[in-house]
C-alpha cells in the first residue's frame, strides 16, 4: 500500500485514486436511488385528503384561471395575462339576440381559491339605428358569471383530490 501525497489516503497497488473515486461515486448513486424509492413509496400514500387551494404555476390561482377560461370559452378573447390574472373578451353577440352585445373582463386577484379573489366586470351595448350604444348591465348577470366561475374552480379542485 502507498499513500497519496495530495490526500494522505492509502490505496493498494491495484487501486488508483480515480478508481477509488469511481467506487465512492457508485456507492453514492446506489444510496440516492434507494432513498428515491422511499420518496416514491411515500407519494403513493398521500396524507392530505383535499387538494391545496393555492396551486399555481402561473401568477394567480390556477383553478380560478382555468375555470374563467372555460366559462368564457364561447366568447372571442382579446387579452389573456396569466401572470397578472386578467382575461378580456371581445364583444360577443348572442345569435338569438344580435341587437345586443357583451364584453367581459375577469380579474383574478389572489393565489388562493376564494370568492373575493375574483372580480368580473361586464359592458353591454345595444344597437339603435345601426349604432352601438352603451346600456346598463344587470348586477345579477355579473353575479351569475362569478358563481359559474367559482363553481367550476371548486369542481376542478375537487377533481384533484387523490383517491386511495
Amino acid at each position: 500500500m502507498t499513500a497519496s501525497p495530495a490526500t494522505g489516503h492509502s490505496f493498494s497497488a491495484h487501486t488508483t485514486p480515480a478508481r477509488s473515486l469511481l467506487s465512492r461515486g457508485a456507492l453514492i448513486c446506489v444510496a440516492v436511488l434507494a432513498l428515491s424509492g422511499c420518496v416514491h413509496h411515500r407519494k403513493m400514500h398521500p396524507v392530505a385528503t383535499i387538494a391545496p387551494s393555492n396551486i399555481t404555476t402561473i401568477g394567480v390561482n390556477s383553478y380560478l384561471w382555468r375555470a374563467s377560461l372555460d366559462a368564457l370559452s364561447f366568447m372571442p378573447l382579446v387579452q389573456t395575462d396569466s401572470a397578472g390574472g386578467v382575461i378580456v373578451t371581445d364583444w360577443y353577440s348572442n345569435p338569438a339576440n344580435p341587437a345586443e352585445r357583451m364584453k367581459i373582463t375577469v380579474t383574478i386577484l389572489d393565489r388562493d381559491l376564494r370568492s373575493d379573489a375574483l372580480r368580473v366586470a361586464a359592458s353591454r351595448q345595444i344597437s339603435q339605428g345601426g349604432v352601438w350604444v352603451d346600456a346598463p348591465v344587470q348586477a345579477a348577470t355579473v353575479q351569475r358569471l362569478e358563481d359559474v366561475i367559482l363553481t367550476k374552480a371548486r369542481d376542478l379542485r375537487r377533481g384533484t383530490i387523490p383517491t386511495n
